[in-house]
């Protein structure tokens, strides 16, 4: 049976449900709500794992069915496997698979075989999606393929650290060097700048052996722009929804996710990213990041996310197709209409947004290319149509997430101005919010 949703020009097939895919504690995730809603709002059965019955997204109209599953992320793949299996079974047909984190796109892409019997997905090289969301697996792929990338060393000992701060321009910025880390022994707790060779070393002291880092190039945010693209690939790596926009603000401020962002037309980065996607030969939604340098004019690319990613539904084209409906459509066998992006429009995150403007007057730092008046605003959280998601997710942050905010601000004060290695948060309150200062998961 196939449908269409009032004032939308095309048909889904409404046969094929969708599933979010999330592994990890991190019920305030909006950007699966837009997913629910997103396909929801077209007629297609919506199920997805949550991590209790009381997440904004078990909340949503939309949702067919939660399936509550805590994970953290850490468990044998097999063990995670089996349970998706066991999740398909339940559905009782083939269903579509949205992953929303690094870990959920990663096992997917490396057990297509296994999960191929109850689902689709796109089909892509088993591990280029880990190489994606490794830090050194992307700089190396953007050295081979001759795209910019802020200038990185991968220390392997206090020995590389301590060579590396008597050679390196400060302030540098300090991440993880894989995604994963995050969910177990993060050596910083998200992209940290450091001011001097004596914070570096005074941080690097409690790393270990293996410091697990990546030391990078700072931009400064002076002389750069922070842009965005999404689109989704088909099987042929071309380009089916392509989408280009600039981060107005993020949490924490310029190191985390995104709060505040506009859509804006930018024909130079989606030709970069479409030529980059076609020579890795990867299928699927991506979400990058990426800084355009004014000092030297070139657009460096941060973070590949081989997903979705929390903001999409920022962009939409005039045919009404955003990345992940483009992906439903294109795997159960429909055309993906084309149509120009809506320039112009706004993205807000309702829960962050008011403590990074805060913040960004603060420092007085504006975004270039902003439109000075938005032609319109979509809500990460409030919808007319479904609003219980946002009395959920209101219900779940205001007073742990508001604790959650100070110590994330703690964190980034420290990071940008002493580089001293931050204190890490207390679990229970991790747990209440998906605020992270790493960029490598909701952004």
């Amino acid at each position: 049976m196939a449908g269409r949703a009032s004032g939308v020009p095309f048909e889904a097939d409404r046969d094929v449900p969708g599933l979010i895919v999330k592994f990890g504690d991190y019920p305030l995730h909006h950007g699966g709500v837009g997913a629910i809603r997103s396909l929801g709002r077209l007629g297609v059965p919506m199920y997805a794992i949550t991590e209790d019955p009381y997440t904004p997204a078990a909340a949503s109209r939309y949702l067919t069915r939660a399936f509550v599953w805590p994970t953290t992320g850490t468990e044998d793949p097999g063990r995670l496997v089996e349970g998706l299996l066991r999740i398909g079974r339940r559905i009782g047909r083939p269903t579509v698979l949205i992953p929303t984190d690094e870990e959920a796109a990663v096992l997917i892409a490396e057990h297509p075989d296994e999960l191929g019997k109850h689902f689709l997905f796109p089909r892509v090289a088993p591990g280029l999606p880990r190489r994606l969301a490794s830090k050194q697996g992307l700089h190396e792929l953007c050295a081979e393929h001759g795209v910019p990338s802020p200038t990185a060393a991968f220390p392997r000992s206090y020995d590389d650290i301590v060579a590396f701060a008597e050679k390196a321009r400060f302030p540098v910025v300090v991440k993880n060097r894989e995604a994963f880390v995050r969910r177990s022994r993060p050596a910083v707790g998200g992209t940290t700048r450091v001011a001097t060779p004596e914070g570096l070393l005074a941080l690097a002291r409690g790393w270990g052996d293996d410091p697990g880092v990546i030391l990078q190039e700072y931009l400064p945010r002076e002389e750069a722009e922070d842009w965005i693209v999404h689109a989704y690939f088909d099987a042929d790596s071309v380009p089916r929804a392509m989408f280009t926009g600039v981060k107005v603000r993020s949490w924490p401020p310029h190191a985390g996710m995104t709060a505040n962002a506009y859509v804006v037309d930018n024909p130079e980065l989606a030709d970069l990213a479409a030529r980059f996607i076609k020579q890795i030969g990867f299928t699927g939604i991506i979400d990058l990041d990426l800084r355009f340098d004014r000092r030297d004019g070139q657009y460096k690319l941060l973070d590949f996310n081989p997903r979705m990613g929390a903001q999409f539904r920022l962009f939409e084209n005039d045919a009404g197709v955003d990345v992940v409906r483009a992906l439903h459509l294109d795997l159960t066998g429909r055309p993906v209409p084309e149509g120009e992006q809506r320039s112009g429009h706004r993205y807000i995150v309702e829960n962050i947004d008011l403590p990074a403007l805060l913040a960004y007057r603060r420092s007085g730092y504006t975004t270039p290319h902003a439109p000075r008046r938005a032609n319109g605003t979509e809500l990460a959280w409030f919808a007319g149509d479904d609003p219980l998601p946002f009395l959920t997710m209101l219900a779940r942050f205001v007073r742990p997430g508001a604790k959650h905010l100070v110590q994330l601000w703690r964190i980034h004060r420290r990071g940008t101005g002493t580089g001293i290695r931050p204190k890490r948060t207390r679990t229970s309150s991790t747990r209440t919010s998906s605020t992270r200062t790493s960029s490598t998961h909701t952004k």
